[in-house]
């Protein structure tokens, strides 16, 4: 494609060379261009693409665009200069991709927990109905069980119109994806045209970031101001949330709500939750919809009832909700169970958040015969603010705890350990132990463990590696748990 079709929709200025040279690819890592591609100065967390034009033009780059003064090289290399590189990135992906998402429908959900499962869910009854579905996200991007590994929940604009290209050629009618607050917030999906926008739930996260919730809000009530006001485009919202009233605002006039508490157009009713599953019972307009799925807890339910919400609005039948919600087996680390035939429960999930950690410790609450031992800890170089928060639901809903590393990256283990000790302390007689191995920490609370007692490791979920300074470890927390059940079962 030529340079100056990549550039529609883009105010740049030529500083050097020819605007019609033909354009082979676009990356923003100096390390992935090759021979004929556009290279994108992106300044980032950690480095500036700005320090790599050089390494770009030496591996083929034709064409470098920037948004400040950098040192250029090579006088037959096309330099361009625009405001903000990082808003050129989506429209440039966009054109070159040929806006796939235009030819699909596109389902996008965001909040602080429950992305992952609600995406799942959704997905799970559209292929029920026979739609082609895609899903984006956390675990992965997936169409048709072909799996690519992302590396982020929302990825840079270039992936997410790579994926949904590959996604068009596979005749996919339908994509799901979750929209970070991050994504939104550094333009990568300003040029995806959502369908519709679905609303989980707001609580503290990613302050280190966004510095304030104001701040966070604001980068979620983006997505409900995206959906084009034509027919057919909605917005479905959580009506029991704290923040509820202004994504209804920001949805403007086509939304549908769904909650336990409040009058809802969707609402469950006749709630049970069990070691086996949740039994709720659905009620929309004059139609009832008794649901027994084997996702466990009253967030889970919430997310089905953000993914019937959808469905429903879809225009897929109820029996066709039902069956497909009832077959879900689960979702990668998200309340998942260790079973080796033990006498006691252990859960592994991705609980990372207070929000999200007191909802498992709820759930917990509601289905433990015996004691709650939690294994937990936060990670590094995120929101510190949270760490004590963390610490003290833990007290709250534990019998004990056991405080252990998570993903430290940059920072000691010891020091992060050291915000979350305080918030332990404010709950009077809360039992608990610091150690700092994962490994060690996740052995030590099953051998504690008894018949009856439930077993919660939190914070890592699906992750199958640990983040220890610059360097990435093979960690699965479901793997290592079950390492100690089989030993505790042969007599270790």
């Amino acid at each position: 494609m030529r340079l100056s079709q990549l550039l529609r929709g883009i105010q740049f200025q030529l500083l050097t060379g020819d605007i019609d040279v033909d354009i082979k690819g676009i990356y923003y890592d100096s390390r992935r261009v090759v021979p004929g591609s556009l290279f994108v100065c992106v300044s980032g967390f950690k480095t500036d693409g700005h320090l790599y034009i050089k390494q770009a033009v030496q591996k083929g780059a034709v064409a470098v665009i920037v948004e400040k003064e950098a040192e250029l090289c090579e006088k037959d290399v096309t330099y361009l200069l625009t405001s903000s590189t990082r808003k050129a990135l989506p429209v440039l992906a966009s054109n070159f991709y040929q806006a796939p998402s235009l030819q699909m429908r596109v389902i996008g959900v965001t909040g602080t927990n429950g992305k992952t499962t609600t995406t799942h869910l959704i997905k799970a009854i559209l292929e029920e109905a026979g739609k082609k579905t895609a899903v984006i996200g956390t675990l992965y991007a997936q169409i048709d069980g072909e799996r690519r590994e992302l590396g982020q929940t929302t990825p840079e604009a270039l992936e997410i119109e790579d994926f949904m290209s590959f996604c068009r050629d596979k005749n996919a009618e339908y994509i799901v994806m979750e929209v970070s607050s991050h994504a939104l917030d550094l333009y990568r999906v300003d040029k995806i045209d959502f369908n519709v926008a679905v609303y989980t739930n707001l609580s503290q996260d990613h302050l280190d970031y966004h510095k304030n919730m104001d701040n966070y809000k604001d980068a979620k009530l983006k997505l409900f101001r995206m959906i084009p006001r034509q027919p057919g485009n909605y917005s479905v919202i959580n009506i029991d949330d704290a923040y509820s009233e202004e994504f209804i605002k920001a949805a403007g006039p086509s939304y549908y709500t769904y909650g336990l508490k409040k009058e809802a157009d969707i609402k469950a009713e006749n709630l049970s939750v069990s070691l086996a599953g949740s039994r709720f019972t659905v009620k929309h307009k004059e139609e009832t919809i008794n649901i027994n799925m084997k996702l466990i807890g009253l967030f889970s339910v919430y997310n089905a009832l953000a993914a019937i919400a959808c469905a429903l609005n879809e225009g897929i039948s109820s029996d066709i909700v039902k069956s497909a919600l009832e077959k879900v087996e689960g979702v990668p680390g998200r309340f998942e169970q260790v079973k080796c035939g033990q006498n006691f429960t252990v859960v592994v999930d991705y609980a990372h958040t207070p929000d999200g950690l007191e909802n498992i410790l709820r759930t917990g609450k509601q289905i433990a015969k015996k004691r709650i031992i939690t294994v937990f800890g936060c990670g590094g170089d995120r929101d510190r603010g949270k760490r004590p928060l963390m610490g003290e639901i833990a007290a709250r809903y534990s019998d004990f705890c056991i405080v252990t590393s998570d993903n430290p990256r940059s920072e000691e283990p010891e020091a992060i350990i050291a915000d979350i000790i305080p918030g332990l302390h404010k709950v009077k007689g809360s039992h608990y132990t610091v150690i700092t191995d994962r490994r060690e920490a996740i052995g030590y609370a099953i051998h504690l463990a008894r018949e009856g007692d439930l077993v919660i490791i939190a914070g890592k979920g699906h992750e199958t590696y640990q983040l220890v300074k610059d360097r990435v470890l093979e960690f699965d927390d479901r793997k290592v748990a079950a390492e100690f059940l089989g030993g505790r079962e042969n007599g270790g």
